[in-house]
């Protein structure tokens, strides 16, 4: 909707070099932006593109604005600051309240009449639903599950028994939240299911994205923790604890019973062992795995970049001569 340079100034704490009557209707990159449009700049990598610029204004530092050839808003964290100026710029639209007539309802839910349930949802028993929350359409929310207020399930989505879902998370479609870990007993005769008693613990301010999957508690319950964010087909396996504001990248993989502490980031493909601790303020780097706890914070990655295959066949011929070496410097050595 259109709002002036002004009001975004007034309303998000920033200095404005330009005119404050000037409005605004959407957003844009730099290189794309018209003259309604709000850009922004967070990157050394765009600087080239700002003298170019034909955007209403550009959020960006105030080193930044001298490059600046219309209106700026000054911030310290542009990026940030454009995002909670973009969801007010272009807000997303609101469903009406109320349940479809498609939608199949257990006579045993709670359901606030603020609520949207779209079509073909079903909800089960003993479920409770909150204030303003969106169900979106094929969603399936099983028994003994609860989704807080302001919460926005996009479609497809599946909570399967037990989960607890606090305010204002939004997961997006194909997740499945609640199913069975993978616990399994070896016997003589073959594998014995270990029953998956426990549920899941959502936290407030989650989001959770498409296709990933959060498994139920053997015992006890799988944990997310307050503002987690966990990126398409992520993989969090039984009796998992992720801490407060972790993020995890495309692909990441935590195996059972492993502690994550608050802050931390996986990038794509990283992952861990089961029964591991990761403290607080770690970041694992892409394609790499921990394999034993991590005390100290900072940043940790093990793997190979992919190179010309000759030349990677002539490495592994040489790891695998590393034993005899060894040997052969041993018996130097003595």
């Amino acid at each position: 909707m259109p709002i002036s340079l002004g009001e975004l100034a007034a309303h998000f704490g920033c200095e404005l070099i330009g005119d404050p009557d000037t409005l605004v209707k959407g957003v844009a990159s730099l290189r794309s932006a018209g003259p309604d449009s709000l850009s922004f700049l967070s990157s050394s990598a765009y600087l080239a593109e700002l003298p170019e610029t034909r955007a209403a204004a550009v959020i960006l530092r105030k080193q930044d604005a001298v490059n600046c050839p219309v209106n700026a808003l000054l911030s310290e964290q542009p990026y940030a600051t454009y995002a909670r100026m973009a969801a007010v710029v272009c807000p997303e639209p609101v469903p009406t309240p109320g349940i479809h007539p498609s939608a199949v309802v257990s006579d045993s839910a709670t359901i606030a009449a603020t609520a949207h349930i779209a079509a073909n949802v079903v909800v089960g028993e003993q479920v409770t639903i909150g204030e303003n929350t969106v169900v979106g359409a094929g969603s399936v929310i099983g028994r003994e599950c609860g989704v807080g207020s302001d919460c926005q399930l996009v479609a497809n989505v599946t909570l399967v028994k037990r989960v607890r879902m606090g305010d204002r998370c939004i997961v997006h479609p194909g997740a499945v939240i609640g199913a069975d870990g993978f616990g399994n007993a070896m016997t003589p005769e073959g594998w014995v299911k270990v029953p998956q008693l426990g549920g899941v613990s959502i936290g407030n301010d989650v989001e959770i994205g498409a296709n990933t999957t959060i498994d139920c508690g053997a015992i006890g319950d799988t944990v997310i923790d307050d503002g987690v964010r966990l990126d398409n087909l992520v993989m969090i396996a039984h009796n998992v604890k992720v801490g407060a504001h972790t993020a995890m990248a495309a692909m990441t993989g935590i195996a059972g019973s492993t502690t994550i502490g608050k802050r931390c980031m996986f990038a794509g493909q990283g992952g861990s062992v089961g029964h591991v601790t990761i403290c607080d303020d770690v970041v694992v780097a892409a394609k790499s795995f921990v394999s034993k706890d991590i005390t100290e914070p900072g940043t940790y990655g093990a793997s190979f970049p992919a190179e010309n295959a000759k030349s990677w066949a002539r490495q592994v011929a040489r790891f695998r001569r590393l034993g005899s070496l060894i040997d052969r410097v041993k018996k130097l050595e003595q």
